[in-house]
């Protein structure tokens, strides 16, 4: 077997980033904010002097598996990402879409835009403004791997799951329980095929893992910790403040 060879077959198996495995990021950002509140929209709102969605771009920006980014975005918005998109050069932003009725239309608005290229795709909320390079990347090496990979956090917390009348039916098992994140990276042809039958079938999810796993996929989850949390209410934008200017002190001071 010739040098090359060898060195792509021991990138697959460690997942290591390759040309061939060019990966299309689709942030999802198009939402109404209903629980957020307020005239703006969450992804708009300001957050250390940039919008929400502009720390998420940027994190996919400088991530080196993301070749390519999709933004699906309200409509009319649309113009002030790409004034934003310019300004701060986030070159690898190809296409601003209008987004769907909900976010499962959205994503695959998405879809449908990535280039003929991708080989995997990295499915990210828009306002999920704190997540890092690193994790981008610690999800993709776990998708090249095993063909799906999710971001995620083990439960900390003892979990109750309640009957249809709201007492306690048992408590789960704490040691398997995670909560999901993302960004959720499968490989394109997979998913795709994924969202396809649940839209065939009419099946409704309140997140990408739960398509692929409609259609019996596994998926590997990746711990990311508890920063890499989603702005949803106005509280959470004291906390992603604090989180990012903490790693400002800390990245000056080194």
């Amino acid at each position: 077997m010739c040098i090359k060879k060898i060195v792509g077959v021991l990138r697959a198996i460690s997942g290591s980033p390759h040309p061939k495995n060019f990966t299309s990021a689709i942030i999802a950002a198009a939402g109404m904010s209903e629980r957020f509140g307020g005239d703006v929209t969450k992804q708009m709102t300001l957050l250390c002097d940039l919008p929400v969605l502009a720390h998420t771009i940027r994190s996919y920006q400088s991530c080196e598996c993301i070749h390519e980014i999709v933004i699906v975005a309200k409509r009319n918005e649309i113009p002030v990402w790409e004034r934003l998109c310019e300004r701060y050069q986030f070159d690898k932003v190809t296409k601003i879409i209008p987004g769907g009725y909900t976010r499962q239309e959205s994503v695959m608005n998405g879809l449908d835009a990535v280039h003929e290229k991708s080989k995997f795709v990295a499915i990210a909320d828009g306002a999920r403004c704190l997540t890092t390079e690193d994790q981008i990347t610690s999800v993709c090496r776990a998708a090249y791997k095993y063909r799906a990979a999710t971001a995620a956090h083990r439960s900390t917390d003892t979990v109750k799951i309640a009957d249809s009348k709201g007492f306690i039916d048992h408590t789960a098992d704490r040691d398997t329980v995670w909560l999901a994140q993302t960004p959720q990276v499968f490989k394109t042809k997979m998913y795709r095929a994924a969202a396809y039958t649940a839209l065939k079938k009419g099946v409704q999810a309140t997140d990408d893992n739960s398509l692929v796993e409609h259609i019996k996929c596994p998926i590997r989850l990746v711990e990311c910790g508890t920063q890499n949390l989603k702005i949803t209410t106005r509280e959470d934008l004291c906390v992603a403040e604090a989180i990012l200017l903490e790693r400002q002190r800390l990245e000056e001071g080194q």
